[in-house]
């Protein structure tokens, strides 16, 4: 009991702290990427453009700080619990937001916090999240990556031709979406590492297809930062990416939830206040609006 709940403070350890790299780098990436011409939506010319902006640089390097402590934490600790500790990215953002903008919480601010804070915890302890029997089928892995990777496919598609109005949400939903996947490969990556070492790892299709899913995420988020405020993508990401790595979790890595009407009832629950908390933080004022598109349009990205 006590090597469990030592394991389990670990793991809540890493996955917040992962969260506050997240958040914080978002914030700093956001802020580079809105001045970014929109000749460069959606291509991979976007980050060679920002790569040259020392403040998405360092929001980079933040969000990779973070990606690596989101990885130790899910290699010790079940996906359906990492995945929700994670979403609490959007609070380290908004707290980053609030000193640019020296926005006051206010009522919608602290109620934002309480449900995701509480949707976490609900979820968490309603749910209990506990390791069991990875699925061995590869049509399973198949059919639910392909259903991730397809649904970011067909939004990505409609954003391109909406690209200012609900193109950013689509845009962040399908990012979310792989970053959830991202999340379950980089789980299988560590545990086929732990296995047979580097062999075995790249002897594999996974880490592969993490560093594909990885690259075009960006490429999303940064499109995504590009055309609009922090507080219309930003929700969408942090609310799509947990989704998809709780289905991963439970479809084919073998995690397992309590099951029973009660504790049906307090998961559904705490994943509804996670979503509705999301939205609330991410439509708070303290959230920078951006630069106006005639603005991102006219101006080539300048080092800052």
């Amino acid at each position: 009991m006590i090597e469990v709940r030592s394991v389990s403070v670990l793991v809540l350890i890493l996955a917040v702290s992962a969260a506050c790299c997240l958040g914080f780098g978002f914030v700093l990436q956001q802020n580079a990427a809105q001045r970014a011409p929109l000749s460069d939506f959606l291509s991979p010319r976007l980050l060679l453009d920002l790569i040259r902006v020392p403040r998405w640089l360092g929001g980079l390097g933040l969000m990779v700080v973070g990606m690596v402590l989101g990885a130790v934490a899910l290699g010790r600790g079940e996906i359906s619990l990492v995945e929700p500790l994670l979403a609490t990215n959007l609070l380290f953002a908004l707290a980053l937001s609030r000193r640019q903008t020296r926005q006051p919480l206010g009522r919608q601010g602290w109620l934002g916090l309480a449900l995701l804070a509480g949707g976490v915890t609900a979820f968490i302890l309603g749910g209990q999240p506990r390791a069991g029997t990875a699925v061995t089928d590869p049509l399973r892995h198949w059919l639910i990556i392909g259903t991730m990777v397809g649904v970011a496919l067909v939004l990505t598609a409609y954003a391109k031709r909406s690209r200012l109005s609900w193109g950013p949400v689509l845009l962040a939903v399908a990012a979310g979406l792989l970053y959830g996947v991202q999340d379950a490969l980089t789980r299988v990556s560590g545990q086929r590492f732990s296995a047979g070492g580097w062999a075995e790892l790249f002897t594999s299709w996974q880490p592969y297809g993490l560093f594909a899913i990885g690259v075009t995420g960006l490429i999303l988020v940064q499109s995504a930062f590009e055309t609009a405020p922090l507080r219309m993508s930003l929700p969408a990401l942090t609310a799509a990416e947990p989704l998809a790595g709780i289905a991963c979790g439970v479809g084919f890595l073998g995690d397992r939830l309590r099951t029973d009407v009660a504790a049906l009832a307090w998961e559904a629950s705490g994943l509804a206040a996670i979503v509705a908390g999301i939205v609330l933080l991410g439509l708070h004022p303290a959230m920078p609006c951006g630069a106006s598109p005639t603005e991102r349009g006219e101006h080539r990205l300048q080092p800052r």
